[in-house]
This record gives C-alpha cells, sequence and structure tokens, in this order.
C-alpha cells in the first residue's frame, strides 16, 4: 500500500545543503484572485479584456489596450469565517493590495507603445487551521518509533547523550520524541505511547508580494503583444501547536509546538497575446504563458516538545531553491458597445512538477561574487508528482454599464483540487526536506470556489472600485501520515491517523481609487 513506509530507505547520497518538501511548496505555489477591485469584482476574467493594470500578471497583452496613462492603488480586508481568533493571528486583517501605473504613448493613429508597473498580494497566507480528532491508539511519538523499528535510521548516542539518526529520513520530529517521550532512562530502551486524542491549532500569517514590469504595445488595434518581467518578495510565518493524550490508563500528554519563517525572493517571465480576428467585431481571444519562477528561499524554525517524561527545544536554518511549474492560459472576451463587457479564462499548471532543489555548491563569477549552483531532490520531486496534480483554474466575469460613469460586476472562479484523492506527507523519504521537517500535519485541500461581486463610479478621471470576495475550500486534515503493519507484524504495529474535515471560508472586502491622464 502507498501509505506503508519503506522498510529500506531510498539512498540518494550525502547532499551538502538542504531542500524543502511537497506540501510546503504547495502553499507557496497556490495563488489568491487578488488585484484592483474591478478585475477581483470580475472574477479576474479580464485576460482577453484587458484595459485593467491586474492583467500585467495573468496575460501582459493586456495592458496594450489602454489608450490613457492610469495609476490606481488598492487597500481591502480579509476575514476568516468558523474560527476563532488565535493568539498568534488575527481572522481579521487590513490588506496593502495593488499599486501600479500604466504610461501610455501612442506611435500612430491606430497604435500604442506602453510601459507599466504593478504591486500586488499573490498570496495572503493569514489562515487559523484548528482540527481536533480520536487517535484509537496511534500517536506521532509512535510514528517515529516505528520509522526507527522498521529500519528507516539507526539510533546514535552522541557524547551529550542527546540520540541522532543517521540518514535524512529522521525527522527534527523523530529528534524530539527519541529524547524525550520513547526513551526510558530506567531500562535505556525506547517505547512509545498510545494515545487516544489530539488538538491541533495551526495559525499562518505573511504574503507573497509580487513586483511586475511590463512592455506592451497594438498593432493596428487588431493585435496586442505584451511582456511582463516579475519579481516575487516570500514572506511566510506560521505556528502549530499540537497537543496529543494518551488513554485513560497512562498519564502522557506531549505539545509540539512549531514555529517556522520562510523568506526569499523569485522571479518569472510572462509573455501573452490578444487579437481581433474579425475588424468589424470587439470580440478577443488571448493566449498567455508564465515561465517557472525561480525561489531562492530560506527557512527557519524553532521547535519545542514538551510532556511529563521531558522536554527538549531544536532550531534549525538552511536555504534551498524551488521551481514552480509553467503556467498556461486562454481566454476570451468580448464588449456590446459601452454597456456590456463578458470574459472567461482558463489557466493550467500542474503542481506535480514543481522542482524541489538542494544547493549544492557555487562558484566566484567574473566580478568576485559568489554564486550558488543547484540540483534536484530526485526523491522529493517522486513524492510531489506522486501527491500533486494538474490545476484547471475557470474565470468568468461580467460588467455591466447601465450608465456611463456607474458598473455592476459580477465574477466566479472555479480552482481544482493540487492534491491527489490519496495524497499524504510521507515521513520515512530519505529526503532533506524530511530531515528538515519539524511538523507531521498534513491538508489535502479539495476544490476552490470563489464569488465575487463589484461596483464601480467614474467622474472625470477619476474612479472609485468595490469588490467583494468569498472564496471557500474544504479539506481533509491528518496529524501525520499512517502506517499500515505488515502480514508479519503484530497488529499493534499499525498507527492509523484518522481524517478530520476542516475548512477555508474567507471574506475580503477591496477598495481601489484610480486617475486616468
Amino acid at each position: 500500500m502507498k501509505r506503508n513506509i519503506v522498510l529500506a530507505a531510498i539512498m540518494i547520497g550525502a547532499l551538502p545543503m538542504m531542500a524543502q518538501e511537497t506540501y510546503e511548496n504547495a502553499n507557496i505555489v497556490t495563488e489568491d484572485l487578488n488585484g484592483t477591485a474591478r478585475y477581483v469584482g470580475m472574477g479576474g476574467a479580464m485576460e482577453a479584456l484587458g484595459a485593467d493594470i491586474s492583467t500585467i500578471g495573468t496575460n501582459p497583452a493586456g495592458i496594450g489596450l489602454f489608450r490613457k496613462s492610469q495609476v490606481n492603488a488598492s487597500l481591502g480586508v480579509i476575514s476568516q469565517s468558523d474560527v476563532e481568533t488565535s493568539n498568534y493571528t488575527n481572522k481579521t486583517n487590513m490588506s496593502f493590495d495593488q499599486i501600479g501605473f500604466v504610461y501610455s504613448a501612442r506611435t500612430n493613429s491606430t497604435s500604442f507603445l506602453n510601459v507599466a508597473f504593478n504591486y500586488h498580494k499573490s498570496r495572503n497566507f493569514d489562515q487559523i487551521l484548528s482540527a481536533t480528532g480520536r487517535l484509537d491508539n496511534a500517536s506521532q511519538n509512535k510514528l517515529s518509533y516505528l520509522k526507527g523499528y522498521n529500519g528507516l535510521f539507526d539510533i546514535e548516542e552522541d557524547r551529550n547523550g542527546r540520540f541522532l539518526g543517521n540518514t535524512d529520513a529522521f525527522s527534527q520530529v523523530d529528534y524530539l520524541h527519541y529524547n524525550t517521550t520513547l526513551y526510558d532512562s530506567n531500562d535505556g530502551d525506547f517505547k512509545y505511547w498510545d494515545c487516544e486524542n489530539y488538538v491541533m491549532n495551526r495559525s499562518s500569517k505573511g504574503y507573497i508580494g509580487e513586483y511586475d514590469f511590463n512592455i506592451s504595445g497594438n498593432i493596428n488595434n487588431r493585435v496586442y503583444l505584451g511582456l511582463t518581467v516579475g519579481i516575487h518578495d516570500v514572506h511566510y510565518n506560521s505556528y502549530v501547536d499540537y497537543t496529543e493524550t494518551a488513554n485513560r490508563y497512562y498519564d502522557f500528554a506531549a505539545r509540539l509546538v512549531d514555529e517556522r519563517k520562510i523568506t526569499g525572493y523569485g522571479y518569472d517571465v510572462k509573455a501573452g497575446i490578444i487579437v481581433r480576428p474579425i475588424e468589424e467585431s470587439a470580440f478577443r481571444i488571448g493566449v498567455s504563458v508564465a515561465s517557472p519562477i525561480f525561489y531562492d528561499l530560506e527557512s527557519t524554525n524553532y521547535t519545542t516538545l514538551s510532556s511529563n517524561v521531558g522536554s527538549e527545544s531544536i532550531s534549525e536554518t538552511y536555504e534551498f531553491r524551488m521551481n514552480t511549474p509553467w503556467k498556461f492560459g486562454v481566454s476570451l472576451g468580448h464588449t456590446v458597445g459601452s454597456m456590456l463587457a463578458l470574459g472567461a479564462s482558463y489557466e493550467y499548471s500542474d503542481y506535480g512538477a514543481i522542482d524541489n532543489r538542494y544547493k549544492d555548491g557555487g562558484y566566484v563569477d567574473w566580478y568576485g561574487d559568489w554564486n550558488d549552483t543547484s540540483s534536484s531532490d530526485l526523491v522529493m520531486n517522486s513524492d510531489t508528482k506522486a501527491n500533486l496534480k494538474g490545476v484547471h483554474t475557470l474565470k468568468v466575469g461580467a460588467e455591466l454599464k447601465a450608465d456611463p460613469n456607474i458598473a455592476v460586476r459580477l465574477g466566479y472562479n472555479y480552482v481544482s483540487a493540487a492534491y491527489k484523492t490519496d495524497a499524504f506527507r510521507d515521513q520515512s523519504l530519505n529526503s532533506q526536506g524530511v530531515y528538515y521537517s519539524s511538523t507531521t500535519d498534513y491538508t489535502n485541500w479539495k476544490d476552490t470556489h470563489r464569488v465575487t461581486c463589484g461596483f464601480g463610479y467614474q467622474i472625470d478621471n477619476f474612479n472609485i472600485d468595490l469588490a467583494y470576495q468569498f472564496s471557500t475550500t474544504n479539506g481533509e486534515h491528518y496529524p501525520f501520515m499512517s502506517y499500515y503493519a505488515g502480514a508479519d507484524e503484530p497488529v499493534e504495529n499499525n498507527n492509523i491517523a484518522d481524517m478530520t474535515k476542516v475548512s477555508n471560508k474567507r471574506h475580503q472586502l477591496l477598495l481601489t481609487l484610480g486617475y486616468r491622464f
């Protein structure tokens, strides 16, 4: 079975530095619907319609439809439903979401050359996730015990009396359990604790800021071309508080508290084209492609495991690289006079193609500067391919202007699940991504649905736009991976983690102020 812990770990040799793991990277790759209030109000379905600065990051050719220069800025409020505010993260937060400008220059009677810059939050990490469930004699500490029992690593004792594993399958969580809950100082042996239930509270905050630089234009008002270079700035913080309690026959409870921070930057290139195939019609077709985002990141954690048996902390900082998958888009747009605009967009990105990379050295360039080199973590990449799949995004939207100065907008998004049905966070891999993991829980998020609406008012060269967005995603949460005992093992070696259903419901209210000149 896929969830079985492999008895013989795959050996890939000593890795000089570090790599990340599937679930953390999927969290970074995931994007939100965000931008100007007009863009959000129409569900982001403006890739073929263009003339909104938010298309700079989805179909860069959309900037080529501007006829006037423009500057605008957006801020809003995001609130999460069905949760209680934690000590680490509020369920309602203000957010500065976008600021940018377009400079439009006429090159002849029918053509323009435009340059633009835009900042927006492509990802808002603010989220509170709580889960409780029965363990029925399973436990996180038992998972660590079974990894050693089945030979995934050998336990060695250092001169300070701490137990160390000798392969990358030995994680920071295992280190803490072997040095506290598992070791019996009375007889010098290891044992595990059967537990009855668990409580997990995960709070995260932060964002990914995207800075896009664009050049675009049109040819005879029929063909629109655009190119965008993007810089992505990552600021992710999480706090996990996990407690498991033994059944009534044992006086045992363990609490794992983990704080993790991921920072860094990445860059990508996006290109797009929009065509009006029929000269007499406003109907448009758009096509776009985005390169991988080439991330260079640093992760730091401080983790403490405490129980009535013992207590210990561990802290690590490591650097890694990660390349997101390519993204492809196709879009349709049509306007009926100045009263009605209709848009539809489809995007595809294969999350299973995320490239987890470790730094393996470097070189000094011509200018005397050090440059890191990296290689793919083949073990973790295989795990990513086994657990993640292609993500399909469908966006539709409409804008109605009953009055030239007043606009009403509606939109809808469907985003398919990135996780396969049987996906799980494999803690048995002989990968640096496992070695540096400091938690064991994971959530397989399902499809995302977004419903949007908006309102716009224009007076002279000024415009004010409001948008509301509701998004909902259901998920299946597990405190740790399950282990199923083999035929030659006692049934007590089962360590099955039950699933708990969770959800992420978010409300966003967005305001954009703009000026045309």
